[in-house]
């Protein structure tokens, strides 16, 4: 059993003088059949906003309470034990602000036995013990059910998980240890590694339930007094508890073989950089044996591990970013948004469609969409049709909802549909011709307040805006593809937007659950740009004799989700080509051209793949179509082209400062990691940059230093 010494102790309490305790209230409460439940209610004093949190102060509180309980169990004065929480929350975790502050290895590890310390003592009372989880029940408060006998969860729970890889730790209270040994390897491992990194996917009561993470869900209505009843009964033996996941000697044998894939999948996904995925997949092949005592040893050296590496005090650096950052936008003006009651939709292919299906879900209000023929029309609409009934199938919304969002979408192939549109965007052919023909038009039918936005990726929107009577109601408005996913939107400052334009954008932004940045009317705003001189170097390399392999190998330090030649091939080998030549014709001394990758857009792909989309390796046909005559060759070590890629992207991410593209470079940062998949773990661009140096070989500073951040003169 893990103890903590007084001296590790008192450290621990000096580190978190300004916690915010979670408190231990006991009180015991009768049970039907006669007996006495001593119920634990954690919390913190504050409203739902400020969620209960484990600091060190709340877990040493909590071991006290434990204590107390054990003692009066072996008296016989209470038959049972619960823990439960405030109104909608169990605890949200580890407080993170405290974790963060951990000066050093040695009081990393004296936290993480600390939880284990406390959060055993659960399962240790000398009675069952319950865990009633009424609402959120993340990272260490998912672990504290988990050492709990048994679990109940309210139909209305929200906010259920492990999101610890997320931030570059690891389920280090026990979580790593016991979901596998309740539920088995595999669907432990959807939610210890699977879920966080679908941008942080969470349960709710009944999916847990039917997970097996919880033994019974329980109506919300009158959640508490029906799970003491439920106690009551198993505690009785009235009631059974039935768990059909718990892994069997069959499923055991298969235990290292589902690591072992799940391992594959996930250097394929996210590569080999970022390091608690595979801690945690370690951690999850250990608890297939051994004792409680040797895997939380485990658990604790690896939670220590990661606390103190430089990949978690990125992640705080990352987290900062979306959690605060993000909700008030830099360069937002203080003008009042205009209000939106129904939105127009320029275009009905699959693009537009999604915009269309996306506005009607989240505003609320009438959506009509357009096109050449009615036909075109006719398919966007049956398209979107189909994408409600998939929701439905998929319970992601209600049969109300449904009907309710078939009927705010209509399509018209007259512009009239359009007159009384608070909000029109374009969904057009990424030409700027065809952009301009299409405002000009819709122009002379809309409002003369009517807000007009473009998703163009890279054109410019002052050519779009220099067509129209009212160039000031004219904004960019870029999603990222696939639309529904995605959280970022750049919301483009052109030279003639309005404040009303640019507040109406941001407002829009909010209410569609996306995250915005405020950029300039630059070429490749701020994603695109940096992903292009990421490509452009990549293609200039194969381009001069640099293996494909040898490349890909110099751009995984950098953290990207995926090697270059997978994103051209995801973003589409003509678009990566189109996005590399807008971007040369503008600044050509930086950007490399896209015309070896227009050979390989007609060729139709660079990577081999196996039947299930694995990739393989690099066609040979495609790498000869790019290659250079063996006199003209000059290739490069993996080493090399690292450092090529971090030269170019530190000098491109100044250059972004010093062009007010954005004011901070945490928005660039901010914009990758919502709009590129930049992992939480590498906790931005800049960072990475200013850690290997690249910033300070560049331009002779760093990111983050207040002399360098924002413009400055070269």
């Amino acid at each position: 059993m893990t103890t903590i010494d007084q001296h590790a102790s008192a450290r621990l309490e000096a580190l978190s003088a300004d916690e915010v305790v979670t408190h231990s209230y006991v009180k015991h409460v009768p049970m039907p059949s006669g007996g006495t439940l001593a119920l634990i209610t954690l919390d913190n004093g504050k409203d739902y906003k400020r969620p209960n949190s484990l600091g060190p102060r709340t877990l040493l509180e909590l071991s006290a309470a434990l204590d107390a309980i054990r003692a009066d169990a072996a008296a016989g004065r209470v038959q049972a034990a619960a823990i439960t929480g405030k109104e909608y929350c169990l605890a949200a975790g580890a407080d993170l602000s405290q974790a963060s502050t951990v000066p050093d290895r040695e009081t990393a590890l004296a936290l993480a036995q600390l939880g284990h310390a406390t959060l055993r003592k659960l399962g240790d009372l000398g009675v069952p013990s319950f865990a009633f989880v009424n609402g959120i029940a993340l990272g260490g408060g998912l672990e504290v059910a988990l050492h709990c006998t048994y679990r109940a969860f309210s139909s209305a729970a929200q906010g259920i998980g492990l999101p610890e890889v997320f931030i570059g730790l690891v389920p280090g209270w026990g979580g790593a240890t016991l979901l596998p040994r309740l539920i088995g390897p595999e669907r432990a491992l959807r939610v210890i590694i699977e879920n966080p990194l679908k941008n942080n996917r969470l349960l709710d009561g009944p999916a847990a339930v039917e997970l097996g993470v919880g033994d019974r869900l329980i109506d919300s209505v009158m959640f508490l007094p029906d799970a003491i009843k439920w106690a009551d009964r198993v505690v009785t033996g009235a009631e059974k508890v039935d768990r059909p996941h718990t892994p069997g000697a069959l499923q055991k044998a298969a235990w290292g073989t589902v690591v072992k894939v799940a391992r594959s999948q996930v250097a394929a996904k996210i590569g080999t950089v970022s390091k608690s995925p595979f801690r945690a997949l370690d951690l999850v092949a250990a608890a297939k044996s051994g004792s409680l005592d040797e895997r939380f040893a485990d658990e604790d050296d690896a939670l220590a591990d990661l606390i103190a590496g430089d990949q978690f005090a990125a992640s705080m650096y990352a987290f900062d970013l979306v959690q605060k950052r993000a909700r008030k936008p830099v360069g937002a003006p203080e003008a009042a948004p205009k209000p939106i009651t129904k939105v127009g939709v320029l275009g009905a292919g699959l693009m537009a469609s999604q915009f269309a299906l996306l506005f009607a879900r989240r505003l609320g209000v009438p959506v009509v969409i357009t096109d050449i023929d009615q036909a075109r029309v006719d398919a966007g609409v049956a398209r979107i049709h189909q994408s409600i009934d998939d929701l439905l199938a998929k319970r992601r919304v209600s049969p109300d909802d449904a009907n309710r969002i078939r009927a705010l979408v209509s399509g018209s192939v007259s512009y009239d549909a359009f007159a009384d549109a608070d909000w029109v965007i374009e969904a057009v052919f990424e030409e700027l011709s065809v952009k301009q023909v299409v405002f000009r038009n819709i122009e002379r039918v809309i409002a003369p307040d009517a807000i007009l936005a473009t998703n163009t990726s890279s054109l410019s929107v002052d050519a779009m805006a220099s067509v129209l009577a009212n160039p000031e109601r004219l904004i960019g408005f870029h999603f990222f593809n696939p639309v529904a996913v995605m959280p970022l939107v750049e919301v483009v400052r052109a030279s003639a937007s309005s404040d009303e334009a640019i507040a109406t954008g941001l407002a829009v932004a909010k209410q569609l659950k996306k995250t915005a940045i405020v950029t300039a009317d630059q070429p490749g705003f701020v994603v695109n740009r940096v992903l292009a001189r990421v490509l452009g170097i990549a293609m200039e390399g194969v381009e001069q004799g640099t293996p494909f392999e040898t490349v890909a190998e110099g751009a995984a330090p950098l953290g990207l989700p995926m090697s270059p030649f997978e994103l051209l091939e995801l973003v589409g080998l003509p678009v990566g080509a189109h996005v590399l030549d807008s971007h040369h014709a503008a600044w050509p001394e930086r950007f490399y051209p896209g015309t070896g990758l227009a050979r390989l857009a007609e060729f139709g792909h660079i990577l081999q793949r196996d039947k299930k989309g694995a990739v393989t390796g690099y066609d040979p046909a495609a790498v000869k179509l790019v290659a250079p005559a063996k006199k003209d060759a000059r290739p490069v070590d993996a080493d090399a082209m690292r450092r090529r890629f971090e030269d170019a992207l530190a000098d491109e991410l100044h250059r972004m400062l010093e062009d007010r593209v954005v004011e901070h470079v945490e928005e660039i940062d901010l914009g990758l990691i919502l709009g590129a998949g930049y992992p939480f773990q590498a906790g931005g661009i800049s960072p990475y940059l200013d850690r290997t140096g690249a910033s300070e070989r560049v331009f002779g500073g760093t990111f983050h230093d207040p002399k360098i951040v924002g413009p400055a003169s070269r």
